[in-house]
């Protein structure tokens, strides 16, 4: 009788010791991903967010910190310098990021560099639809797996691509990569999702793009976001995927929660936190970005604007004008989407600020082009994303959409009023970018110039020491009657 109340003990015991870790594995478990995205370099808000994710570490179990990409180029004193991205990956490793998207910009660096940056790393880049088999770049993992305890967490990379079947970089920065339809691509690893129950995208596609990814996958418990810049101050859910982003330029950081049981994500929440509203700063990070700021030569003050130079017009004129006045040619023309700040401020214009309005490096090329070839131009540009994508330098014009909102015509009259002439032809200016991502009608192969836009434009300012732009608009739209 004995043997058996002991062995009925024993037996309690161990059943004791049994139970108590299941019923803690059906407790939920909940998991903290701050995120950010389209950082563009700009490292001010960096002490700020390291010390808000070393507050929430010390109050929660599981806390990562991932970037959907577009981490570089946007500031000179991270992009201007010899070891070019080096400060940015300096800062983020030492604000504990996890992993981070490709974004087109990474590209910006060139691939030697690249490779620099992504050793120094202490996290991962990811793209799933990314094959470097045959580029300088070293191959990056298409996911991560984040591990909270027993708990797995597959994170998909993609990258959006352009028109051109290229992220939105200088292709000549690309050189033997090959890159998949992300949608696609994305689609050959719905097996993480039955593996492990869950599966959050990591993506640099835009709101838009991610908004049919997740019409197509709706294996997809998240998708955090980047590319578009857009802020989503509440998710969007789309066939019952979470779509979040935090804007550009690192003013906020998404505070995604996800609680998980049983192996799946049972909830999910996502707030955007202003870093503005975060008091206090890492003190080591905060020297540091004190230090990488501290530029004198980029502190110069190059001339004066008169007014604020403010909007795609108004910067983009300026900029093309520094082209027909430092290259002596007819007419210039200046992609929108490299115009990448929304205003110079009345006041001085320091190198800084132009280095921030045109980071690119790229080089000027010179084109001998006819009417019909201009128009070719303005017409695909437009028609790309609908919308008036060339700034222009020496003329104005017109589009003449269609029904369905796309070029069929161009009017095009220079700065006097007086119509161009079809039988001539003009020399015209345009940046390395818009010569190998754009294609159009031109028979010129066009000469490759030693001269950068910024430095162009650097030039131009300081010979003109005060401009004034208010008011400047060269192009217009207008359907056809």
């Amino acid at each position: 009788m004995k043997n058996y109340n002991s062995i009925l003990i024993i037996l309690s015991v161990l059943l004791a010791v049994y139970i108590k870790p299941v019923n803690a594995q059906r407790k939920p478990v909940e998991i903290l991903i701050l995120h950010t995205n389209d950082m563009h370099a700009k490292i001010d808000n960096l002490g700020k967010l390291a010390y808000f994710a070393d507050s929430l570490r010390k109050t929660h179990k599981f806390v990562y910190l991932v970037s959907a990409g577009d981490n570089f180029t946007g500031n000179p004193v991270v992009d201007m310098i010899e070891d070019k991205g080096y400060p940015m990956i300096d800062l983020m490793n030492r604000c504990g990021y996890d992993v981070s998207a490709m974004g087109n910009h990474e590209f910006d660096l060139g691939q030697d560099k690249l490779n620099a940056r992504m050793l120094q790393a202490t996290f991962p880049f990811i793209s799933c639809n990314i094959d470097a088999s045959q580029a300088e770049v070293k191959q990056m993992k298409p996911y991560i797996i984040l591990k909270a305890g027993r708990r797995s967490i597959p994170m998909l990379g993609i990258i959006e691509l352009g028109p051109n079947g290229l992220p939105d970089s200088h292709p000549s920065k690309m050189k033997g990569l090959t890159f998949t339809d992300g949608l696609k691509k994305a689609e050959e690893y719905s097996w993480l999702k039955k593996k492990y129950g869950m599966l959050i995208g990591l993506t640099h596609l835009g709101v838009e793009t991610d908004s049919v990814l997740a019409q197509k996958m709706p294996e997809f418990d998240v998708l955090i976001g980047g590319h578009s810049h857009t802020t989503l101050s509440h998710p969007m859910m789309v066939n019952n995927v979470m779509i979040v982003q935090t804007g550009s330029s690192l003013k906020y950081v998404g505070v995604l929660t996800l609680h998980i049981q049983h192996g799946k994500i049972i909830d999910r929440k996502d707030v955007l936190v202003p870093l503005s509203s975060i008091a206090k700063s890492d003190p080591v990070i905060q020297a540091l970005i004190d230090k990488y700021n501290d530029n004198p030569e980029l502190n110069k003050v190059v001339a004066e604007a008169e007014e604020d130079i403010t909007g795609k017009s108004e910067l983009g004129s300026m900029m093309t004008d520094a082209i027909t006045q430092q290259m002596k040619v007819d007419f210039a023309f200046q992609n929108t989407g490299g115009i990448r700040v929304p205003l110079l401020p009345k006041g001085d214009i320091k190198l800084k600020d132009l280095y921030r309005l045109d980071p690119f490096a790229n080089l000027i090329v010179i084109y001998k082009m006819n009417l019909q070839e201009i128009k070719s131009l303005i017409c695909t540009s437009f028609n790309r994303s609908k919308e008036i994508d060339m700034e222009v330098s020496g003329l104005k014009y017109t589009v003449r959409t269609n029904a369905a909102g796309q070029c069929a015509d161009v009017d095009l009259v220079d700065l006097s009023g007086a119509k161009l002439d079809p039988l001539k032809e003009y020399s015209v200016g345009i940046n390395s970018y818009i010569a190998a991502a754009y294609k159009w009608d031109h028979r010129d192969e066009g000469n490759t110039t030693y001269t950068t836009c910024a430095q162009a434009l650097i030039e131009y300012l300081k010979v003109k020491k005060k401009v004034n732009y208010k008011g400047v608009k060269r192009s217009n739209v207008r359907p056809v009657e």
